[in-house]
């Protein structure tokens, strides 16, 4: 809590830009793309924070961002107040608190090294050379998503989808990480399983006290898991509201046809859904928040 009683952000970003610069063959710069542009983010101890838009938004990118695996054009992060600088030689011991869950757990998996194998690395990557407090680590991931050391013997190829996506969260979860950054952890999986998935999430975060950022394009996901949502358009973020508020009254234009593209179950919900639609309408589109 700060001085004001307000709580603290685990992870932030300030004026968060990413441009990606296309170069002719000599090297010399022909244009750029900016896929984030200047996003504020704030993500809460023990929250999920859904960030939804479309294809090409910007809302991968800018979990890439945040978890280090590219740098940003410009804009700060920062994790618990200190901020996190990609340059330093001890940037890691901070981003080992910030773990990703991939899309695909097929092509996120090396196919050639047993499960065991690929947890292991995840420690060894942060710098642990104890081999029995590692080997007690994988026992403890693999458990946690409802394996047991005997499938640590054996290749990704021998998991269906939905299990092999459990293999990517258990990855993530052996360095004992503060924040998962979920990019689509769904999308690949049948809708039977993606339920179990979503299920097996939601325990972890419960048991762990853990903090999600939840990247998706599926609304009706997000509003299963998400305590706070934006919605990023053309790489900025153009509305962000606490997860009931942004459903029922939706007050950005983009927002409004992200909505309106998730399924109705019920006839019912249809005329729900065009009132709700006809009371915000004429209502002035929030712009992108600033600071």
């Amino acid at each position: 809590m700060t001085a004001t009683g307000q709580e603290v952000p685990l992870l932030s970003a300030r004026g968060l830009v990413k441009e990606f610069v296309t170069r002719s063959l000599l090297g010399l710069r022909k244009g750029a793309v900016t896929a984030v542009d200047h996003v504020d983010l704030d993500l809460y101890a023990g929250q999920t924070y859904g960030l939804v838009g479309e294809s090409g938004s910007g809302k991968s990118t800018t979990g890439r961002l945040l978890q280090g695996l590219i740098t940003p054009t410009d804009g700060t992060i920062s994790l618990g107040g200190e901020t996190l600088d990609t340059t330093h030689k001890d940037a890691w011991k901070l981003r080992r608190e910030i773990q990703m869950i991939f899309q695909d757990p097929h092509s996120s998996l090396n196919p050639r090294r047993r499960v065991g194998a690929i947890l292991t690395e995840a420690m060894l990557i942060v710098g642990e050379k104890d081999r029995t407090k590692i080997k007690n680590r994988v026992a403890e991931s693999l458990e946690a998503v409802g394996f047991t050391m005997e499938h640590a013997q054996r290749f990704p190829h021998e998991f269906s989808g939905g299990q092999r996506q459990r293999i990517g969260i258990a990855r993530a979860l052996m360095v004992h990480p503060q924040v998962l950054i979920c990019d689509e952890p769904v999308s690949a999986l049948d809708v039977s399983i993606q339920a179990q998935v979503l299920n097996l999430l939601r325990g972890l975060q419960r048991d762990r006290g853990l903090t999600y950022l939840f990247i998706s394009h599926d609304m009706s996901v997000v509003r299963y898991l998400a305590d706070r949502v934006g919605v990023m358009y053309k790489g900025q973020l153009v509305e962000e509201n606490d997860a009931q508020a942004l459903y029922e009254h939706p007050q950005h234009e983009y927002t409004q046809k992200l909505l309106s593209s998730v399924p109705i179950r019920h006839p019912r919900e249809r005329q729900e859904r065009v009132e709700k639609h006809h009371e915000t309408a004429h209502r002035p589109a929030s712009p992108p928040r600033k600071e």
